[in-house]
């Protein structure tokens, strides 16, 4: 990184456990909209170049669903939620009960599917941001989600506009959504970019300097 901070093994494995937790959070709230029985947890948490967040979302020119939020208060910073086209149509079919919509036609995405996307990214950018504050007692809000189709180099490159200028890197926080009545799975990324005097201080305030 071209910051003085080095995130270490250990970072990621604390981000990971914050992030399991906030999957735990995030499962109950989904449950709960779904009525009925969804699993989720975070099988990794990696620290890589924007080259390979690119590849990682299937390559900068691949089109996805993609959520964009901000983060503010003690911390400030960009978070997105990307995640496959036929990942994000299965899960917003099951939860409107139409099983045309689909978000590579605009013409079939009414408002109620769209809104119900940017809810699902509401539940889950802030139960993991619930369970990041929570540990660190900081003050953390999300702005409202904006919900984006497009390339991933399109969604992401906002974000990348500050942080380039501090860092090459981006922290990655899989996360997987098991739906238990037929066991297929959501799989999306949470990309996390911090503002750069972020990194210092969520890392200060976790006690893991």
């Amino acid at each position: 990184m071209k910051t003085d901070f080095n995130i270490s093994d250990m970072h990621l494995d604390v981000l990971k456990e914050i992030g399991n937790i906030g999957a735990a959070h995030a499962a109950t709230s989904l449950s709960e909209l779904l009525q009925r029985k969804i699993d989720m947890h975070v099988p990794k948490v990696a620290l890589v170049s924007f080259d390979d967040m690119f590849e990682l979302a299937g390559g900068s020119e691949n089109v996805v669903v993609g959520i964009f939020l901000r983060i503010e208060g003690d911390l400030s910073g960009s978070m997105f939620f990307v995640l496959p086209i036929e990942s994000a149509n299965r899960f917003i079919r099951r939860l409107v009960g139409d099983d045309q919509f689909d978000f590579s036609a605009p013409d079939s995405t009414g408002e109620i599917g769209v809104s119900a996307m940017q809810e699902l990214g509401n539940i889950l950018s802030g139960s993991y941001l619930s369970a990041l504050s929570d540990f660190t007692g900081l003050k953390i809000y999300p702005t409202v989600p904006s919900l984006s189709v497009d390339m991933v180099g399109a969604i992401v490159s906002f974000g990348l506009i500050e942080v380039s200028h501090y860092s090459d890197e981006v922290i990655v926080i899989d996360t997987k959504i098991v739906e238990d009545e037929n066991d297929k799975s959501v799989d999306g990324h949470f990309f996390l970019l911090p503002d750069p005097p972020s990194y210092i201080t969520i890392f200060q305030s976790l006690g893991v300097m």
